[in-house]
């Protein structure tokens, strides 16, 4: 395997998780970066998903990752950051962190593998960013469901 087939796979398992979140949430690319040996591919996720979901929405990707096999390395169960971090059998990694306001970060990290040239990701995002934006900014998409303050 060389960095483009691990950036490959990374977002194979990126398009995954996402897919199984209901109601869909709304997304872009997060930069991707790579090691001499490794890559990393990143989806920040621009839906605002409230403290009174935050809980449910890990929950849907706890059990997604553990049905596709992954090892739970970590959990941080902190109210305001919660993180769950796992691994897959050939050794990629995969975290998800909420960040401020509620913004939801996915990495993926893949194990060496051998260098390459790796080219942007060909997964169409959901959301968009201003042409000019620097950053990505905080979440900005309401969802009647994940943005919701009831339970």
């Amino acid at each position: 395997m060389d960095m483009q087939d691990a950036a490959e796979r990374a977002d194979g398992m990126l398009d995954s998780v996402l897919a199984k979140i209901e109601p869909s949430v709304q997304w872009v690319h997060g930069p991707t970066t790579s090691g001499t040996c490794t890559v990393t591919r990143r989806r920040t996720i621009m839906t605002v998903v409230s403290p009174q979901r935050r809980g449910s929405f890990l929950g849907v990707v706890d059990r997604f990752w553990r049905r596709s096999g992954y090892r739970m390395t970590a959990i941080n169960n902190d109210a305001v950051f919660p993180a769950i971090y796992a691994r897959t059998e050939d050794g990629f990694q995969v975290g998800l962190t909420v960040a401020d306001k509620g913004q939801v970060h996915f990495t993926v990290d893949s194990p060496c593998v051998r260098h390459f040239e790796v080219a942007d990701s060909t997964s169409p995002a959901t959301a968009s960013l201003d042409p000019g934006a620097e950053l990505i900014p905080r979440p900005d998409i309401h969802s009647d469901f994940w943005s919701a303050s009831g339970s």
